[in-house]
């Protein structure tokens, strides 16, 4: 029996990383969701809340306790933003996240194939504590992306644009990955793609 292998995951918003991450979690894989955790940590009760609340105010919270997101969008992402304050967040948020993430891993030593499903993964890919045995990314051209976005999620053509802006570039994305899927391809296509790349993982542990 071979050790865990880890995997990296990430892409562009709409490029199809949400589909490829069902099928390996389909296919056995561990998922562990980064936006699922980062959602998790600023729930009521959430770890994230009373230091987040602590560091930019009462602002971030509305009457019900819940974070109060239309604020921290526009004071942390928005053009009202103070410098740094992005900055400021993910120092809270991400040592959270990751701690998250190494209890799941610990709670299934029974996992052969544990996906770490980030879509900032290039921007973190410096200060992110695991190491990956394989990284993959899935990509789909800008104008396809933005069709998706607005098709399909209900955003405005320039809400889709700005979500683009503030991620990493295809470019850089690529560039820490040696895996690349293409989900331009038909369906049918990209899934046997990656059922055969993970059991290209299972056949290499």
């Amino acid at each position: 029996m071979g050790t865990m292998m880890r995997i990296g995951l990430t892409g562009g918003i709409a490029a199809g990383k949400s589909t490829v991450a069902a099928r390996l979690k389909q296919l056995g894989a561990l998922h562990i969701d980064y936006d699922a955790l980062a959602h998790q940590i600023v729930e009521p009760g959430g770890v994230a809340l009373p230091q987040i609340v602590a560091e930019f105010g009462p602002d971030t919270l509305l009457a019900d306790g819940t974070m109060n997101r239309p604020w921290i969008a526009d004071h942390v992402f928005g053009a009202n933003a103070a410098p740094g304050a992005r900055e400021r967040l993910d120092a809270i948020e991400h040592p959270l996240i990751y701690a998250e993430a190494a209890r799941l891993e610990h709670e299934h030593p029974e996992a052969a194939i544990i996906i770490h499903d980030i879509p900032l993964l290039a921007e973190v890919i410096d200060d992110i504590p695991f190491a990956f045995d394989h990284i993959v990314t899935v990509e789909a051209p800008v104008c396809m992306r933005l069709d998706r976005m607005v098709e399909e999620r209900g955003m405005s053509l320039e809400q889709a644009e700005a979500r683009i802006r503030h991620q990493s570039s295809e470019e850089e994305r690529r560039a820490i990955a040696d895996i690349v899927i293409d989900s331009t391809h038909p369906l049918p296509e990209m899934l046997a793609q990656v059922g055969e790349i993970y059991a290209g993982w299972c056949a290499g542990r």
